[in-house]
């Protein structure tokens, strides 16, 4: 069956209104839930193929988000579809307000290859749950991945209601020239371009969730233990191939030696080594080579040694760095760790401020003063103070970026509303209504109004 024809079925049947009824969404979403269960093992060795990812790793990052995604949905759903009641200004009196959540329809959501599960399947879930039919395009680069995935789907979901197409870059680029009511794309700045200026040929509303380089500030208020420990797990998780990844270090020229040694004894410790299980491969050839461009041999202060039949980059963190520096120009997206030094601490916010609009920040200090500084000054999608990542793990608060970082926001109820619509109706009584805002008009009739709409004017 021709993608075109897979659209066009998806269109038609949500016309039929029937993904608006709540236990036609709660029936599918038990549903997938169900073949993840059934198929874990199947998804954990897909993964390994293309990643040498452990199932420990598979589970914590992408299958437990996957099912606790699903279990907001069916927890909430009640709640999240019904109308809300909103207060009725007195010019609309006697009447009542509501807010409507409508399904927008035909969603295409184009995943990413780091996470490939959880960046797929979690928009997917908060889509379907909203009452919409969806198009899924896996990434492509995690091959083995794509294909489980897909076949799970297709082989269980009727096509005009969710199906996962396959392919690659031409694939995309067809999908890309249909008509959807949204597109919900994760993955690159550069690629989130090119989505959002094919979505405006049909005016097609998009969410990106795109990258940047995150910094992670370490001041010499902060518990240096808990800082290197968390950050080396956040940033070594997934051999850095994390879009949320501490992407380089700020660290107070005061504790800097002492912070880096201690970096090394958790590097030691965590025994980073080829083939461990919980250490994944670079991801292909391409991305491995662009990786070792950026490691600056004069600067390495731990690591720096790889494998390339392996595609395995040893952890490797580089000081002296400057922001000139060419590790500093782009996201890495992998197990490289620049380290900046600085002294003043409303100096380094301001080079942030310089900077493009991270997806995600991190501070470590136990200095309230600090903290403030950082909530209030800094721009970026999301984050933590004194840990890494784990904001992820909260579904009641929204995830995305902003600026280049992306656009929209989902997870838990910042999901629903994401792939809806919120259609406002105002309905009145049919009695009691004052002539004031029908002709003829008069300039008491205008008195009248700005009294009123309380407008104060002279």
């Amino acid at each position: 069956m021709e993608i075109q024809e897979i659209v066009s079925r998806q269109k038609d049947f949500f016309k039929t209104q029937q993904t608006k009824n709540s236990k036609f969404r709660k029936m599918y979403l038990e549903k997938l839930k169900d073949l993840i269960v059934k198929n874990e093992n199947l998804l954990y060795e897909a993964i390994y193929k293309d990643f040498g990812k452990s199932k420990f790793d598979t589970f914590t990052t992408e299958i437990s988000f996957i099912l606790n995604d699903i279990d907001f949905y069916l927890k909430n759903l009640k709640s999240l579809s019904k109308p809300k009641k909103v207060r009725t200004n007195l010019v609309n009196q006697i009447g009542k307000s509501r807010i409507y959540s409508e399904p927008l329809g035909n969603i295409l959501v184009i995943g990413a290859w780091n996470y490939l599960y959880q960046l797929s399947l979690s928009p997917i879930i908060a889509a379907l749950a909203a009452g919409n039919c969806c198009i899924l395009k896996p990434s492509e680069i995690a091959e083995n991945t794509m294909k489980t995935m897909a076949k799970i789907i297709n082989e269980n979901f009727p096509p005009e209601y969710l199906y996962a197409y396959e392919g690659g870059i031409d694939e995309t680029t067809e999908l890309l020239k249909l008509k959807f009511d949204k597109i919900f794309f994760t993955g690159s700045t550069k690629v989130g371009k090119i989505i959002y200026k094919a979505a405006a040929e049909n005016l097609t509303p998009v969410t990106l969730e795109l990258g940047g380089k995150s910094p992670a500030i370490i001041t010499k208020e902060a518990n240096l233990e808990v800082a290197a420990k968390r950050i080396v797990w956040g940033k070594f998780l997934n051999a850095g191939q994390t879009c949320v990844a501490p992407d380089y270090l700020l660290v107070e020229e005061s504790v800097q030696e002492q912070f880096l040694e201690i970096l090394r004894k958790y590097l030691k410790e965590f025994n980073y080594q080829p083939d461990s299980e919980h250490y994944t491969k670079i991801i292909n050839q391409k991305n491995f080579e662009r990786l070792i461009q950026l490691i600056d041999k004069n600067k390495i202060y731990f690591g720096g040694n790889f494998n390339k039949e392996k595609l395995y980059i040893e952890p490797t963190i580089l000081t002296n760095i400057t922001w000139n520096d060419e590790v500093m120009q782009e996201e890495i997206f992998g197990p490289i760790l620049p380290v900046i030094s600085f002294s003043n601490f409303n100096l380094i916010l301001n080079e942030i401020l310089e900077q493009e609009k991270p997806l995600a920040a991190y501070l470590f200090t136990n200095n309230p003063e600090e903290k403030d500084f950082f909530k209030q000054k800094l721009s970026f999608g999301g984050g933590c103070i004194n840990d890494v990542i784990m904001h992820l793990g909260n579904e009641n608060l929204p995830f995305g970026g902003v600026g280049n970082s992306g656009i929209g926001n989902y997870r838990g109820k910042f999901g629903f509303e994401t792939f809806s619509h919120q259609k406002s109706i105002l309905e009145k009584a049919t009695w009691g209504e004052p002539n004031i805002k029908f002709p003829p008009y008069s300039e008491k009739k205008l008195s009248w109004i700005k009294r009123l709409l309380n407008f104060n004017l002279k």
